[in-house]
C-alpha cells in the first residue's frame, strides 16, 4: 500500500516560545517517517516571521493570512498544503520519534478521517499536588480517563492531531469564533470541526492512538488554581457555542460521561490519600477537581446565553472561514 503524503503544520505566534518552537522543528526532522513538507504558520507576529526565516532553509515559514488566532493560523496551513494528510504540532509540543509513522498506520483504514494522538505534560517545575491527571485537559494534554490503546473517539487533542486534506477543504477549516486567540485560553475548535466533518460523512471514523505521544511544555503559570480556573471558566464559554452550533448531545456525550465517572473517582481518591495519610496533597486534589467543575458549569451557562443573544447560526456556517476560500 502507498504511505500518503504529509504536510506538518506549527502554529507560533509569540517570541517567548523560540527554544521551543526550534525543539519542535528538529523532532520533526528526525522523523522516522519523513512528512512531504514541514510548513510553520506565524500569526501576525512579524519579528518572529523575520527572525525564523534567517536561520531555517529546509521548512516553509509563513505568515497567517486570516484573522488573529490559532484558527485561522491553521486555515493559512491547510490552505497552502499539497498532501494526502496534513498533521498539527502545538509550537511547544515535541514530538517523539515515531510520532508520524505511527499517526499514518491508521490511515491504512479508508473510514478513518482523522487521528490524533497522546499529549504528555513536561512540567517546567513539576507538577503542582492538587493538580491531579484528571485534569490535564486544561494544560491541553491527555487525561486520565482516556482510552489506553487505539480507540475511536468523538475528537483528537488539537496539540497533536491529523487530518485528511480533502475532510478539512470540504467542511471549510477551522470555525474562527474557537480557538486561541494570543493569551485568551479559548478552545473547543477541534472539537467543533471533528464533529462538524463526521456530520457530513456518515460511517466514517476519528481514532485516538496514544502510541503517538508528543511532549507538551507546560510552564510554571498553567499550573496555579488562578489559570485552572481561569481555563476551567472559557473550556465552559467555548463548549457552550460548540453545542448551540452543533446540538447538546454531539458536543457534551464525552464530558456527560467524564464527569459522571472520572470527576467521582478523582475527588473519592483525593480525599482517601489525604484521610489515610497518603498523600496530604489529597484534599487540595479533590477540592480542585470541584473548583473547576463548577467553573467550567458556570462558564457554560454564561457561554449558553451568550450564543442565544448573539444569534449563533445552528450550522455554524458564518463562523468558519478558510483563506483559499477567499482567494478564489
Amino acid at each position: 500500500m502507498v504511505r500518503p503524503t504529509v504536510t506538518i503544520v506549527i502554529c507560533a505566534y509569540t517570541e517567548r516560545r523560540w527554544d521551543q518552537l526550534l525543539d519542535v522543528i528538529e523532532s520533526v526532522r528526525a522523523q522516522t517517517v519523513a512528512p512531504e513538507e514541514i510548513l510553520v504558520v506565524i500569526d501576525h507576529n512579524e519579528d518572529l516571521y523575520e527572525r525564523l526565516i534567517e536561520i531555517v532553509d529546509d521548512v516553509t515559514v509563513v505568515e497567517s493570512s486570516g484573522p488573529r488566532g490559532l484558527s485561522g493560523a491553521r486555515n493559512t496551513g491547510v490552505g497552502l498544503a499539497d498532501s494526502d494528510i496534513v498533521a498539527f504540532l502545538d509550537d511547544d509540543a515535541e514530538a517523539a520519534p515515531d510520532w508520524l509513522e505511527r499517526l499514518l498506520v491508521l490511515y491504512d483504514d479508508p473510514d478513518v478521517m482523522a487521528v490524533g494522538g497522546r499529549v504528555e505534560p513536561v512540567w517546567d517545575k513539576g507538577r503542582p499536588g492538587y493538580f491531579g491527571e484528571e485534569l490535564d485537559w486544561i494544560v491541553g494534554c491527555s487525561h486520565r480517563g482516556m482510552p489506553k490503546v487505539a480507540s475511536e473517539v468523538r475528537n483528537v487533542i488539537g496539540a497533536n492531531m491529523s487530518f485528511r486534506l480533502e475532510v478539512l477543504r470540504k467542511v471549510g477549516g477551522f470555525n474562527l469564533s474557537l480557538g486561541r486567540q494570543g493569551t485568551l485560553p479559548l478552545g473547543c475548535e477541534e472539537t467543533e470541526i471533528c464533529i462538524r466533518s463526521r456530520m457530513g460523512a456518515p460511517g466514517s471514523r476519528i481514532v485516538y492512538e496514544p502510541a503517538a505521544l508528543v511532549r507538551h511544555h507546560v510552564p510554571e503559570e498553567r499550573g496555579t488554581l488562578r489559570y485552572m480556573l481561569s481555563r476551567s471558566w472559557s473550556e465552559g464559554i467555548s463548549k457552550a457555542h460548540v453545542s448551540h452550533i452543533v446540538g447538546q448531545k454531539r458536543a457534551l456525550g464525552p464530558e456527560r460521561r467524564y464527569v459522571r465517572s472520572t470527576l467521582p473517582r478523582a475527588v473519592f481518591s483525593g480525599i482517601r490519600d489525604w484521610s489515610r495519610g497518603d498523600n496530604p496533597q489529597g484534599l487540595g486534589r479533590a477540592g480542585a477537581v470541584i473548583a473547576v467543575l463548577a467553573c467550567t458549569a458556570a462558564g457554560y451557562v454564561r457561554g449558553r446565553q451568550t450564543a442565544h443573544v448573539e444569534g449563533r447560526p445552528l450550522d455554524g456556517t458564518a463562523l468558519v472561514g478558510a483563506p483559499w476560500r477567499e482567494v478564489q
